[in-house]
């Protein structure tokens, strides 16, 4: 495997062909185990019996062409597809040897629903299934089409596209060091929380089929990092790795509380929100809100007396400032700044590249201003420092700048220093940049762009490992007990 480790070799070699065909082999055992009636595993979202006959079927016809007249003929693969080919079986072997492994090490507790073996079983489960997703998605039809893969969001697809041109996978890290250069995230703990919930297939790397979803549930992009954090960081209604299934045990304590409540991605609808809640009649109703985000499908089912009390707890967060406009932050000019800008024909509004647009963004940390336009132009044809001073660009801010009013009444001493710290131009330096800047402001002029918002910085929590090791014992949002006998339990047919 050293051509294929490397990373070198573009097409496909005997090397990973003999991998394929040991994750065949792999696959096909656990099929076997699976199957055995003992085992008791209930046929609904995500069935592991069938996502792995489903998973050996996709994978023999998008391998097979790399074995026959394709690979004679010389028709080599993409250096992309190649890559995610590699990355993908690779992912699938080890996922399937920690299955077996909790077969092997399980013996007969893999047997009993309460098991941690059992448990960490059905979290993998949900593993095969995003595995199985992707692969569909990137290969329909059994054809390469991840180059072509269209992001759901247009502020999203746009981002790739920039960031990243026709690729359909890279590693964590140099995704991530793209991603922060529009949306504000620390490292550390941070970072980590957040990759575990964008890295859906738990292999270290982002495919644009994992960055579909995840801006698709934490949308819109403008505060998509800050909606994450709300939503899946410190709301106590988020439920990670729970099946349709171990959601309706998990409600079931909570029958006497009705109007409890806790939300989950759907296993059947990539890209979707499932929220399950207990009914005043002491039901447990499960339904995907359609064309909507969560945040505003939490808030209507909290007004209709849905919606109450996450996972049973008596505080629910307030998510009403994910349902408003960003807000723009003012800028008040001061009379100097006024009478400045006078004396060279100009105003302090009017941004100084395209001398055409008011200023609208704030760079950070540098605080300089321009409009969002003469940003997008210049970040792609020169790189991502500020167009004044060359410090590296960490966020973005969209602001609102306030005009003098000549004979209007001074600014107090606090705001005078807020418009001092705000705007930190150099007329002269200014001047002399303009020329060297207009030939930026006028590539791809057509290009809109929205303005991104930094959002705050939450309180850093932990976050449990996405891929379950088979003699882990617990984990936060999979952890139940033994059902409660109720028989009045409604289901909608949702997952």
């Amino acid at each position: 495997m050293a051509a294929a480790s490397s990373g070198s070799s573009q097409t496909p070699t005997s090397s990973d062909l003999r991998l394929v065909d040991k994750a065949l082999r792999r696959l096909n055992k656990l099929q076997e185990l699976c199957s055995n009636p003992q085992l008791g595993l209930r046929n609904s979202p995500p069935y592991l019996p069938e996502l792995i006959s489903e998973t050996t079927v996709q994978l023999v016809q998008v391998w097979d062409p790399y074995r026959g007249s394709r690979a004679a003929d010389g028709q080599a693969p993409q250096e992309d597809e190649a890559k995610y080919l590699r990355v993908h079986v690779r992912n699938l072997l080890d996922k399937t040897d920690r299955a077996l492994l909790l077969f092997k090490e399980g013996r007969k507790k893999i047997f009993e629903e309460t098991s941690s073996y059992r448990r960490n079983l059905t979290k993998l489960s949900l593993l095969f299934s995003h595995i199985l997703l992707e692969l569909k998605a990137m290969f329909p039809g059994g054809c390469f089409q991840g180059d072509t893969y269209k992001v759901n969001k247009t502020e999203a697809e746009d981002f790739w596209r920039h960031s990243f041109g026709n690729k359909c996978i890279l590693q964590w890290n140099n995704f991530k060091a793209q991603l922060r250069r529009v949306h504000a995230f620390e490292e550390g703990m941070e970072s980590m929380a957040l990759k575990s919930t964008i890295d859906l297939t738990c292999n270290g790397h982002i495919s644009v089929f994992e960055f579909d979803i995840f801006t698709r549930l934490f949308q819109p992009w403008r505060s998509l990092i800050r909606n994450w954090n709300l939503l899946a960081v410190t709301h106590p209604g988020y439920m990670a790795f729970l099946t349709y299934d171990q959601a309706v045990v998990r409600l079931e304590h909570y029958l006497h509380r009705p109007g409890s409540y806790i939300f989950r991605l759907s296993c059947t609808r990539m890209g979707q929100w499932a929220i399950g809640h207990v009914t005043t009649e002491g039901n447990i109703v499960q339904t995907i809100p359609q064309n909507k985000p969560l945040c505003v499908a939490l808030i209507q089912g909290f007004n209709e007396g849905c919606y109450l009390y996450p996972d049973g707890r008596d505080v629910n967060p307030d998510l009403r400032s994910l349902c408003e406009p960003a807000q723009r932050g003012k800028v008040k000019v001061t009379e100097e700044q006024y009478e400045l800008y006078c004396d060279i024909s100009s105003t302090f509004q009017l941004c100084k590249i395209c001398t055409e647009k008011d200023k609208d963004t704030r760079i950070q940390p540098c605080g300089h201003l321009l409009c969002q336009t003469c940003l997008t132009d210049w970040q792609k044809s020169a790189g991502h420092t500020c167009p004044y001073c060359r410090c590296d660009i960490r966020g973005t801010e969209t602001i609102l700048i306030e005009p003098y009013l000549p004979g209007s009444d001074q600014l107090d001493e606090e705001d005078e220093d807020e418009a001092e710290e705000d705007d930190h131009e150099d007329i002269e330096l200014i001047v002399k940049e303009m020329a060297a800047l207009k030939k930026f402001s006028s590539l791809d002029a057509q290009l809109a762009s929205s303005s991104v918002s930094v959002p705050p910085r939450p309180p850093r929590i932990p976050m449990n490992p996405c891929c379950p090791s088979p003699s882990s014992q617990s984990h936060q949002t999979s952890e139940t007990k033994a059902p409660a006998k109720h028989s009045h339990c409604h289901l909608v047919n949702s997952h």
